[in-house]
C-alpha cells in the first residue's frame, strides 16, 4: 500500500490557465517537433544541394528564405536543423535529471555523510563557469555534437541535484514518511514508491526548463565550431556560416536565430506553466 500526499485541491483553488502565449508556445514546439521528424518531407529542397553559380541570394518565389554563400536553400537547412535542436537538448535534459534524481533522493533522504559528499560535489560544480568549462572540455576532447551533449549532461546535473534534494527535504518530515518508517518499510521503497511520486511534478517541470538551456548552449557551441560538423544543418552552425551575408540576405541569419529564441522562450513558458499546474 503506497502512502502519498493528498492531491485533492481545495474548492475554489486557482488553476493554471491556458493563455494565448501558452497556446503559441505549444504551437511553436509542435512545429519544431514536426520539422525534426518529418523534415525530409516538409523541406522544399535538399539542405546539401549547392548552387555555386548563384551564391547567396535574397528571398524569392523559388527560395523563400534565400540561399547561403554556397547556394544552399536556407529554409530547407533550418527545417532539417530542427533535428539537432530537438534531440540533443532532450538527451541533456533527460540525462541530467535522471542522474540528479538519484543523487537528490539519496542526499535529501539519507543525509549525513552521503548528503555531505554529494553536496560538496554540487558546490564544486556550481562554482565552475558552465559555458567556459563546456568550451574548454569540448575543445580539448576534439569537439563533436555528442561530445558536447555528454559534457552538458554532466554540467547540468549539479544544479538539478540541488533542486531534487530541496524537494525531498520538504517531503522527509511529512507524516506519511513517519508512518512508512513505523511500518518498517525499507528506505529504498520509501524513496521510490512514496517520495519520488510526490517530487516528480517538480522534476518534470524543471526538465522542460533544462531543455531550453541545453538548446541555447548547444547552439552556442555549434556557433563556435565545437558542436556539429561543418556543413551540418544546425541552427547554431547556420548562425556561424551565414554571419557574413547579413547585408545581402539577412533572412539567412535571422531565421535560425529566431528559431533558437522562439523555441527556447516557448519551452520556458511551458516549463513555468507545468510547474504552476503540477505543484498546486
Amino acid at each position: 500500500m503506497s502512502l502519498h500526499l493528498d492531491s485533492a485541491k481545495p474548492e475554489g483553488a486557482p488553476r493554471a490557465t491556458m493563455s494565448v502565449a501558452m497556446v503559441l508556445a505549444f504551437v511553436v514546439v509542435a512545429i519544431v517537433v514536426i520539422c525534426a521528424f518529418f523534415g525530409a518531407s516538409i523541406a522544399p529542397d535538399s539542405p546539401f544541394t549547392q548552387r555555386l553559380d548563384i551564391g547567396d541570394v535574397p528571398p524569392s518565389a523559388q527560395f523563400l528564405a534565400g540561399t547561403d554563400l554556397l547556394g544552399r536553400d536556407v529554409l530547407s537547412r533550418v527545417i532539417h536543423g530542427a533535428w539537432t535542436a530537438l534531440v540533443g537538448p532532450v538527451v541533456v535534459a533527460a540525462g541530467a535529471f535522471s542522474i540528479a534524481t538519484v543523487l537528490g533522493l539519496l542526499s535529501g533522504y539519507l543525509g549525513g555523510m552521503v548528503d555531505s559528499v554529494i553536496m560538496r560535489w554540487v558546490d564544486f560544480m556550481l562554482a565552475l563557469p558552465t559555458p567556459l568549462v563546456a568550451i574548454v572540455v569540448v575543445g580539448v576532447v576534439g569537439g563533436g555534437y555528442w561530445t558536447a551533449v555528454f559534457v552538458l549532461v554532466i554540467l547540468f546535473t549539479a544544479p538539478d541535484t540541488r533542486i531534487v534534494r530541496s524537494a525531498v527535504l520538504e517531503q522527509r518530515p511529512r507524516p506519511y514518511i513517519d508512518a512508512a518508517r513505523a511500518l518498517g518499510i525499507s528506505k529504498t521503497r520509501i524513496l521510490v514508491i512514496h517520495i519520488l511520486p510526490n517530487v516528480l511534478p517538480i522534476i518534470l517541470a524543471y526538465v522542460v526548463l533544462d531543455f531550453a538551456f541545453a538548446l541555447v548552449n548547444l547552439a552556442g557551441l555549434s556557433f563556435l565550431g565545437l558542436g556539429v560538423e561543418p556543413g551540418t544543418p544546425d541552427w547554431g552552425r547556420l548562425l556561424f556560416e551565414n554571419r557574413t551575408i547579413l547585408f545581402t540576405n539577412p533572412v539567412a541569419l535571422l531565421l535560425p536565430a529566431g528559431s533558437v529564441i522562439l523555441t527556447a522562450v516557448s519551452m520556458n513558458l511551458i516549463g513555468d506553466w507545468l510547474f504552476a499546474r503540477l505543484t498546486r
